[in-house]
């Protein structure tokens, strides 16, 4: 079930839910005259799906010498 506290609450308790938040994985909603304005939410890391990505496991990757590249070939943004 989903936590839900006032804003009152939120604001004296903020490290307490924050804890709770960190230990359950479980969101909690803050509301203000019982209207949900925000949500507390655990914090997830990107994975990298090179690395992740179980058919490129084990692959390679290696720079071709033979291949010249030129200021040209890279957009105007980036050089």
């Amino acid at each position: 079930m989903e936590k839900i506290v006032n804003i009152y609450e939120a604001k004296a308790q903020f490290s307490k839910l924050i804890t709770s938040v960190q230990n359950t994985g479980k969101p909690i909603t803050i509301c203000r005259n019982n209207k949900p304005v925000a949500d507390i939410i655990p914090h997830k890391k990107k994975k990298n799906p090179l690395i992740q990505n179980p058919l490129l496991k084990g692959a390679k990757f290696h720079c071709d010498p033979c291949v010249q590249v030129s200021e040209e070939d890279w957009p105007k943004e980036l050089r």
